[in-house]
């Protein structure tokens, strides 16, 4: 069984083939959740030049609206931010970014410590500098 899906008309539809979140056991699982606004074309936080890619953008608002887009799920899934164990945070830009979302995630974070880990990558699908994966109970 590949347990219970969940989406959140509150998150930004899927880029892809996947659920925003999927139950199994007393566990959930998110799928990487990004800044996006549902039903919204820009980005918060981020300029795209005429050819689509990002001209510039603001990691502070990246992260409040990637938070803000954890929390509907979680709460759409029967769960909430308090239950979250593990977070997978990928930054296109450790160097410049890590300081500023370390200052936000100990915000979000400071009752609830889930563990985390921090990974630089190249790119993501959409034109964004964050996204994290998460895992919660319910």
């Amino acid at each position: 069984m590949n347990g219970e899906k969940f989406n959140s008309d509150r998150a930004p539809q899927a880029v892809g083939l996947y659920p925003h979140a999927r139950k199994v056991g007393d566990l959930l699982f998110l799928s990487g959740v990004g800044p996006r606004k549902a039903g919204q074309i820009d980005i918060p936080g981020v300029t795209l030049n005429t050819n689509g890619d990002i001209d510039n953008y603001d990691i502070e608002a990246q992260c409040h609206s990637v938070f803000e887009n954890i929390r509907f799920i979680l709460e759409d899934a029967g769960s909430s931010w308090g239950n979250i164990i593990d977070v997978q945070v990928f930054l296109t830009n450790m160097k410049d970014d890590f300081k500023t979302y370390n200052k936000i995630y100990a915000e979000y974070f400071k009752e609830n410590q889930p563990c985390r880990t921090t990974i630089e990558i190249k790119s993501l699908p959409t034109p964004i500098a964050i996204e994290l994966k998460v895992i919660a109970t319910i």
